[in-house]
């Protein structure tokens, strides 16, 4: 629930650098709030809530007034900075140095003064990310306590929030209750409200609003509380946050970081618990450089999802009202980027967590009947924000129950879900917030079952092609999920709606062969097409587009003329026009690593018969695309999505399609790797080094045996992940061209053409 961290500023405290507070190019800092979303894509995305800036020197103007953060804001080095799981430490150029460290709802830090300048801790209670329409602060010095909240939400302010009641993105809104208990007396306190300071104050009230510039620079309201430097220069505080209410923060804090706690003995549990997170995968062999790329991603991956209830089971719901968890949960868990974390994030989390899988699923599920049995796409914490397109959370609880995660609702979950993808709701034809953050969900539903296609004119929906492609694989996935529960008119009603990708497809859209293309309502297809165009899809071109059925492969292979033209037309996907490597981005004609539509691209080829050409551009990616450093990542991570895919990818596996849990196979850069499941379950992914002092591995895969018996299929069985096993790769520097190319050994596509 926590993520006290640094927020970083240009100049600008309406206007944070980075999407999400943080940016590694900024070399100064406004404060340190206690929540965050981790690596989301829209500027400002949502959360950094409370900032909290140890201030060297004397209160003499408004922080709020400080819009160009010239005052109250300090410059600092990454390298006076530190950062591991649990623990963030920096000492700032104006000589005060934090050190912050957390449990799951709580925090605590020590801050420490420099002895010859004036000490004061400020809380800036109204500056979130994204604003505030209301803060109240509240100081004791009898108690040595400051409590508040804040009003705030929506996610990508700019395009969402504003306005009143009509605002679609109102329903993300949230309160955010904090309780600071400090081990010092006050040696004095204030407050302020838009410019106007008041020092002796104790109580403040005011947001900013939503809006970024002048319009919101220099509003909102905080308060501080100083310290005598020359008696003691550390000051400990402990912190506790909440969603529902000021008695929730406050048992949150006491329950989990206890008065006499230490930041080095709360940094040490969050450490050794981190430390067992990772440890569910395993590695022996690579380099340096791979093990620190490998356990940063799990650990990004897993920060997702977050902990939304209270120690006593409490949690705001979508509904902003009060709920409490089953007694089958552990937490209720929120903040879901369903279009991007469905295609690798929550595989991961699936084969590492099941439980907390489970607990997600049930927890979105109680989110949607708190929504009129809406299941939105992206959810910050639990309530929707509706941004980008199709029907994530189908995909990702049939891809659950593949997987073997048990602990939720499964019928009702899946009769829920099946509902939204059969009967029209009220909002599916609500265009507001349109395109980013349309607020229909299954857009236009009774139209599209009509047409067979969501049309660009008339979609309520960012981009009509896009929705297509992404409803045909929301179909696909409950198909299977409906075959598991034995449900077959289901599974069949889905499966063929499964094939409406053809629809948009377009064999004639150009001379070098078809792609997909929008329709409008009368069949004709959106003219002006070029591959690189992204009319009718959502961040994205049609060429990337084009790749997004991994549910049919064979399908469409042979739209395509047949699947020689597929892989040709790959080849051409990850080179450029001189036959050299296009797998960095910047093209949209090429493979985007960046993004989410195209991400299981590499892995096409296994489908097409040539798996050695997934093997030879899987590792070129992760070679030269992810590292270490600021730069190890292609792009924004997308709530550990990126990081979950080179996960996969290091491991030399991938999943197939969502919905299934067959895992197609590259070849692992680690010798040794043991990936043990929270419900026990073992898997062993074993491959002999070459011979190298790093351990390192060949890219191409000679062979491939599983349990001993010898495999001549590019994919590993559901069995696998479920049940656990061994599989064995021998590795080598050229590809084994003839290897699990018959057609009878390619990846079963499950759908019925």
């Amino acid at each position: 629930m926590i993520a006290w961290s640094p927020t970083t500023t240009n100049g600008d405290q309406t206007n944070t650098p980075g999407s999400n507070g943080y940016e590694y190019g900024a070399s100064r800092v406004r404060g340190f709030s206690l929540t965050h979303v981790n690596g989301a894509g829209c500027h400002p995305g949502a959360a950094g809530d409370v900032p909290i800036m140890p201030f060297a020197g004397a209160m003499t103007t408004s922080p709020s007034a400080d819009s160009t953060d010239a005052v109250y804001a300090s410059g600092f080095s990454h390298a006076n900075e530190s950062a591991g799981p649990g623990r963030y430490a920096v000492t700032l150029d104006s000589g005060a140095r934090t050190d912050l460290a957390v449990s799951t709802r709580a925090g605590i830090g020590d801050f420490t003064f420099p002895a010859d300048r004036p000490a004061n801790l400020l809380f800036r209670t109204s500056n979130s990310l994204n604003g505030s329409e209301d803060a109240e602060i509240t100081i004791d010095p009898a108690t040595r306590t400051v409590t508040g909240s804040v009003l705030t939400g929506g996610f990508c302010a700019r395009r969402g929030n504003g306005g009143g009641d009509a605002n679609p993105n109102r329903r993300s809104y949230y309160r955010l209750f904090f309780s600071a208990v400090f081990d010092r007396d006050f040696a004095s306190t204030g407050t302020w409200k838009d410019a106007t300071i008041t020092p002796g104050s104790t109580t403040a009230t005011g947001g900013e609003g939503y809006l970024t510039g002048a319009a919101r620079a220099g509003r909102g309201s905080g308060g501080w509380v100083g310290f005598d430097p020359a008696s003691d220069r550390d000051v400990r505080v402990r912190i506790g946050i909440s969603y529902v209410d000021l008695a929730g923060a406050v048992r949150n804090r006491d329950t989990e970081i206890p008065a006499g706690a230490t930041v080095d003995a709360v940094a040490a549990q969050a450490r050794d618990e981190w430390r067992g997170e990772l440890n569910r995968i395993r590695v022996g062999g690579g380099s340096q450089a791979r093990r620190t790329a490998f356990y940063t991603g799990i650990y990004h991956a897993l920060l997702q999802p977050q902990t939304v209830s209270d120690v006593d089971g409490r949690y705001l719901g979508a509904d902003m009202a009060v709920h409490t968890i089953t007694r089958t949960q552990n937490a209720q868990l929120g903040t879901f980027s369903g279009w991007d974390q469905y295609r690798a994030q929550i595989q991961l989390l699936a084969l590492l967590r099941p439980d907390v899988a489970g607990d997600m699923a049930q927890s979105m599920l109680a989110f949607a009947e708190q929504n009129k049995g809406i299941w939105d796409r992206w959810l910050h914490l639990g309530a929707p924000t509706h941004v980008m397109t199709g029907d994530p959370a189908a995909p990702t609880l049939a891809t659950f129950a593949a997987m073997g995660v048990t602990n939720f609702d499964t019928r009702a979950a899946f009769a829920s879900l099946y509902r939204q993808a059969t009967v029209q709701n009220a909002e599916a034809l609500d265009t507001r917030g349109c395109p980013g953050q349309c607020v229909a969900q299954r857009a236009a539903l009774e139209q599209y079952l009509a047409l067979k296609y969501a049309p660009q004119d008339r979609c309520a929906c960012w981009g009509g092609a896009a929705e297509t492609l992404e409803n045909s694989l929301a179909d696909h996935s409950l198909a299977m999920w409906a075959r598991r529960l034995g449900d077959d008119a289901a599974a069949a009603a889905m499966l063929e709606r499964a094939n409406y990708w053809r629809n948009t497809f377009n064999p004639a859209a150009t001379a070098f062969g078809g792609y997909q293309q929008a329709r409008n309502a009368d069949g004709s297809w959106v003219g002006g097409f070029t591959p690189a165009t992204d009319r009718g899809f959502a961040q994205g071109s049609s060429a990337t587009y084009t790749w997004m059925v991994p549910q049919d492969v064979g399908g469409l292979g042979e739209l395509m003329g047949g699947g020689h033209v597929a892989v040709e037309r790959l080849d051409r996907f990850f080179r450029d026009e001189n036959g050299n490597w296009a797998v960095g981005g910047g093209s949209a004609v090429r493979y985007d690593p960046t993004n989410e539509p195209g991400i299981h691209v590499p892995w096409m080829y296994n489908g097409l018969g040539q798996p050695f050409k997934t093997q030879e551009v899987v590792r070129r990616i992760v070679d030269t695309v992810y590292g270490v450093g600021p730069a190890g990542l292609p792009g924004n991570d997308d709530l550990g999505t990126m990081s979950a895919w080179y996960v996969f990818a290091a491991m030399g596996v991938f999943p197939q399609t969502p919905g299934r849990a067959e895992l197609l196979v590259a070849a692992p850069v680690f010798p040794r790797i043991e990936i043990r499941r929270s419900n026990g379950v073992r898997l062993y992914i074993n491959a002999d080094a070459n011979g190298g002092a790093a351990g390192e591995t060949d890219p191409f895969v000679q062979k491939l045996e599983l349990g001993g018996a010898a495999r001549t299929q590019s994919w590993l069985p559901e069995s696998f992940v479920r049940k656990g096993g061994v599989a064995t790769f021998t590795l080598g520097a050229r590809p084994r061209i003839g290897w699990a190319t018959e057609p009878g050994d390619l990846p079963r596509d499950h759908v019925t053409r």
